[in-house]
């Protein structure tokens, strides 16, 4: 870890201690529940919302998402992609139920056509496209309107101002079928936000922000930006993620990850993704008790000098690289399937890029150099094995 990154981190985490060894079992239990949430105002939305929400991404249980909200989460966070359709199925079939007031759906549409290496747009990426996935979203979740919905996976300036689906979100803001419009991001976020902001048409912003990130600093001054334009800020990606080495036997603590990310006052909620009664129980503490304890601190920067599964998407790595593979996406897939155990999410996002099995061969060595230390083609050459698998047995 760079002495500027752990300075950034440290000055985050006033009064660590030095470093621990991470003990998987240290924040197994669920800490005493406390009586009343913490509530941030999403940006210029006027939206109340607790500091933790639901990531739905990898939830097929309704009984979940009903203790979520019995307990006082109100938002919930899916996208027209997630589980073939069948996440916001589910979600439509719980929330239908229920006073629409009472509860925030937010969901996401992904362009058609947009190039996944340089993040431009293509003759693909047109309105029509874009307006016909979210009526289908719209048609899943039962709803005639979503709160909030994001052009999903941008991480360029042409993607934020791209004319015909700017346009087509605002028109559906008019016509009431959504109420907020934004943006998520997991690559180049600086970059995006600082371009939202100079845009000054955007509600929310859904931004990768974890204590991994080695340029922090910079996300940490783009989302102050933020902050002063009243653009809501969803974080997630916050718990880095989720383990330090493939073979899933050195957690990060999910809640120092989430209390470090909400430590940022331009940070108004966050989505970790929840799949079991135990996440839940684990994170729902943080909602009413933000403050990190030394062994909490301490073990975040220990986390933060391992290697760990959580590619920053960079793109350092891009020049060196012979082939010009689209290396943070490869990574990001990596992490996908080994941090979150998610093969199908992985083999998506491989099949988008157009990766091959064993890309690396035929090159004596790897000229291709990570800041965060990653064995770029061994990490590599193993994803790329999941492109060889038929998708009905990840499915």
């Amino acid at each position: 870890m760079s002495m500027r990154r752990r300075t950034f981190l440290k000055s985050g985490l006033a009064g660590a201690a030095g470093l621990v060894a991470l003990n998987p079992t240290a924040f197994a239990g669920v800490a005493e529940e406390k009586n009343s949430i913490i509530y941030r105002t999403l940006g210029k939305t006027g939206l109340k919302v607790p500091v933790v929400s639901f990531g739905v991404m990898r939830s097929d249980n309704s009984s979940l998402v009903k203790a979520a909200y019995d307990a006082g989460m109100t938002m919930f966070d899916t996208a027209n992609g997630y589980q073939n359709g069948r996440n916001e199925e589910m979600l439509g079939g719980f929330f239908s139920t229920l006073p629409r007031e009472s509860f925030i759906l937010a969901t996401k549409v992904k362009p058609d056509g947009v190039d996944s290496r340089t993040g431009l747009p293509s003759k693909e990426t047109t309105a029509e496209s874009f307006l016909q996935k979210f009526e289908v979203s719209l048609s899943r979740l039962k709803m005639s309107y979503v709160d909030i919905l994001y052009m999903h996976a941008v991480d360029s300036a042409e993607m934020v101002n791209h004319k015909e689906t700017v346009n087509a979100m605002l028109d559906l803001k008019k016509q009431g079928k959504v109420r907020f419009i934004g943006i998520s991001t997991h690559k180049n976020e600086p970059l995006v936000i600082k371009t939202m902001v100079e845009a000054g048409i955007w509600d929310v912003v859904l931004t990768s922000y974890n204590f991994k990130q080695t340029y922090a600093e910079e996300l940490a001054a783009a989302l102050k930006l933020a902050g002063e334009a009243g653009l809501g800020v969803v974080a997630m990606k916050t718990m880095a993620g989720g383990f330090l080495d493939k073979e899933r036997t050195k957690p990060v603590n999910p809640v120092a990850a989430l209390k470090w990310a909400l430590a940022n006052p331009n940070v108004h909620t966050t989505i970790p993704g929840i799949t079991t009664f135990d996440q839940l129980n684990i994170d729902l503490p943080v909602m009413s008790d933000l403050t990190l304890t030394a062994t909490e601190k301490e073990q975040l920067i220990a986390a933060a000098g391992h290697t760990g599964l959580y590619c920053n998407a960079c793109e350092e790595c891009v020049p060196g690289c012979k082939k010009s593979l689209p290396i943070p996406e490869m990574m990001r897939a990596y992490m996908y399937a080994y941090g979150y155990a998610n093969m199908a999410m992985a083999s998506d996002l491989l099949a988008e890029t157009g990766a091959v099995a064993d890309p690396c061969n035929g090159c004596p060595e790897c000229t291709a150099e990570c800041v965060k230390g990653f064995d770029i083609r061994n990490k590599v050459t193993d994803i790329s094995r999941l492109t060889q698998v038929p998708l009905d047995f990840i499915s």
